[in-house]
């Protein structure tokens, strides 16, 4: 598992210190939290950023992983791993939200709050594939520019792979945050696999007793060109309670695009009573 994890003591007595699990989306890795990271971490928080299996600077390639409970193996462990009676704040992005949903369900004891930043959004009940199927209701080939297709495993029953375009990225997912993390990301995104054929995937692994009993957050990108932010509100009224906060002038990378914004609506909510 690889993964990057920063701490920060503070004097006891000051403020309460809260422990962030971030999960990058697809094609990402760890290392696309690094603005929010040190924001939290100035803060005093303790945050943890993960490479999922395949991702950013962990070893293998993603088109070799064999599912998504592997792909999703470094958040459950890390979440497993908690010292008993800590819980921590889960943030996912994009892609990350179904690891991060597989996670609650679980582990709904070691989560205070589960926020899903513009990210795919399960809904209890049904296979998490019926989300990503909503999503891509309408968009065809044109809409993914460059982005490279691909197939993997099973020639009788391939798998999906996806990997981001430079044009595609700069047109639909950082068109509003700074250049230099575009060519950031540009340099760093890896191929990912989709595991739309997945066992896990396909499931109904997400119950209301467990997936719908954590505290849920949805933050919506509002200018969000690869997912609408009304379909961002969509997903989240899958799952009654959920909360919503809109975070303006967002793109799909909001941790680029308003990393201050973000990282102080995190804070905000993982102090939140309700938690």
């Amino acid at each position: 598992m690889a993964s990057f994890s920063t701490n920060s003591e503070m004097d006891s007595g000051k403020k309460q210190r809260h422990h962030f699990v971030l999960i990058h989306g697809v094609c990402h890795g760890a290392w696309c939290w690094y603005r929010v990271a040190t924001a939290l971490e100035a803060a005093g928080h303790r945050v943890t950023a993960l490479d999922m299996a395949g991702c950013g600077a962990s070893h293998g390639r993603g088109e070799e992983v064999a599912s998504f409970e592997e792909y999703s193996r470094p958040l459950l462990d890390a979440v497993a791993a908690l010292p008993g009676g800590e819980k921590a704040v889960l943030v996912a992005h994009s892609f990350g939200g179904q690891s991060l949903a597989l996670t609650m369900e679980r582990y709904p004891e070691k989560v205070a709050v589960a926020v899903f930043a513009t990210a795919t959004m399960p809904a209890a009940g049904k296979p998490m594939t019926y989300a990503f199927k909503q999503l891509s209701q309408g968009k065809g080939p044109d809409f993914f520019m460059d982005c490279t297709l691909g197939t993997t495993g099973d020639p009788r029953n391939p798998d999906k792979t996806f990997l981001f375009g430079p044009k595609y990225m700069a047109r639909r997912v950082y068109q509003l945050s700074p250049p230099e993390d575009l060519t950031l990301g540009i340099a760093m995104v890896r191929p990912s696999r989709r595991f739309l054929n997945d066992e896990t995937m396909n499931g109904d692994v997400l119950t209301a007793e467990r997936y719908g009993a954590v505290r849920r957050v949805y933050v919506v990108a509002e200018d969000d060109e690869w997912k609408p932010a009304e379909t961002q509100r969509l997903m989240a009224s899958w799952n009654p309670g959920t909360e919503v906060r809109g975070l303006q002038g967002a793109d799909h990378m909001p941790m680029f695009s308003k990393p201050r914004e973000l990282s102080e609506l995190l804070m905000e909510i993982a102090k939140d009573k309700q938690s």
